[in-house]
Formats: structure tokens, sequence, C-alpha cells
């Protein structure tokens, strides 16, 4: 269900806050917790150590990674998805990937209409090659919490 220029707004300020209060805001590349070179709010794409960015570049990154996970979004869920849980969703995307949202049990729930299956699936990504991450844990708990309008 395509997102209507009406609700753009919407979820997009929700989710611009949500993810860059969750990724923090690094301007040179870092190592993240499981080693892969990252900048800005957790832009990894073709990022080396040493690589610098401004704000403006940082701000320009997020808002065009947002709008891919967006994409994603509309291209695998079928139902509606009230701005909120539209935020969460494309928060959940823009931290593992296209194609993990949409082959995960979470998209399926959503799609059969089982919302709180749905939502509830979000709490299952907390590992990151393996290991179980604090930061994934509060972040999962509170995209459930925003995907079920509990904010």
């Amino acid at each position: 269900m395509a997102t209507t220029l009406k609700h753009r707004a919407g979820w997009l300020a929700i989710a611009a806050v949500f993810v860059g209060g969750f990724e923090g805001l690094r301007q040179a590349a870092y190592l993240d917790p499981v080693g892969i070179p990252t900048i800005c709010f957790g832009e990894t794409k073709g990022v080396r150590l040493g690589q610098r960015a401004t704000l403006a570049q940082c701000d320009a990154m997020l808002a065009a990674s947002l709008q891919l996970a967006n994409r994603a979004v509309d291209d695998c869920i079928r139902v509606p998805l009230p701005d909120y849980r539209r935020a969460a969703v494309v928060s959940f995307t823009y931290n593992v990937g296209r194609d993990a949202m949409c082959g995960s049990t979470m998209a399926r729930k959503l799609n059969a209409g089982d919302t709180l299956g749905g939502c509830d699936e979000l709490l299952r990504w907390t590992y990151a090659k393996g290991v179980r991450l604090p930061g994934l844990v509060k972040r999962r708990a509170v995209e459930r919490n925003m995907c079920m309008g509990i904010v």
C-alpha cells in the first residue's frame, strides 16, 4: 500500500527522530558493535574508516535511506499502516535491510492482518552476528510499542 503525500510527513518525521535517536550521530567513520564500518546515523554502504561527513551530508543520507526503507515497506507490506506503525516498520527496515524485512515473519503476520503478532515479531530481532545487543533489545521494544500505537 503506497504512502500518500498526505501521510508522508507524519511517518517520516517520526522515523527520522526515532532512527536518529537510536543510531546516534557520528560524523567520523567507526566500527559498529560487530565490526562494520559505519558513519552518520548508522550508514554502512561504502563506508571506510577515516571517512568524515558534515551534518548536512548525514541528514541527507538519513533522509535518502529512510525513503529507500519506506519503498521496501511499500513493496512488501500490503495492508494499510498508520503513521506510527509505518515509522516502526521503516525503522526496522532501515536497521535490518529490505530483504530481511520482506522475508520476515513480521511482514507475513502484518500482511495476514495479525497486527499484534507482527508487531511482537520485532522483539525477536535483537542479535547481530549471533550476539544479543542491549541497544537492539531497547530499540525493538520501542519499535514494537510504536507498531502497536503505544507511544
